[in-house]
């Protein structure tokens, strides 16, 4: 699936894993298709609400946390400095290195150092 495509996927999992039910969603962005509760999409929604501001501030820091632990399982790609972001050092090395398994197959320079190495071995 491409990456918009996992975003839906996302959003109805975490929508599922709430311990509360939602009655409806401000979505950051276009509506999702067949999402399983009344929402709206706010395209730019970070600038126009405090609800979707909040809430991409939250999932920020709990995104560097995760690419924090990530970094302690796989050292090499330093994602402690980058947070997984397409910067010169993580380009270096996913080409010294290759991809791990939490490097998305779809991104163009994540797929030619998976070619790369799978020549390789």
């Amino acid at each position: 699936i491409n990456i918009l495509q996992a975003t839906y996927v996302a959003m109805r999992q975490a929508l599922a894993g709430l311990s509360v039910k939602a009655d409806i969603a401000l979505i950051d962005g276009r509506p999702v298709p067949n999402f399983p509760i009344p929402h709206q999409g706010v395209v730019k929604g970070d600038s126009l609400s405090l609800s979707i501001a909040a809430a991409s501030i939250i999932a920020k820091v709990e995104r560097d946390h995760l690419m924090c632990d990530y970094a302690k399982k796989w050292p090499a790609y330093e994602f402690a400095r980058h947070k997984g972001y397409g910067t010169k050092i993580h380009l270096a090395a996913l080409n010294e290195h290759g991809p791990c398994p939490i490097h998305r197959r779809s991104f163009a320079p994540v797929t030619e150092a998976a070619a790369k190495f799978s020549k390789v071995k």
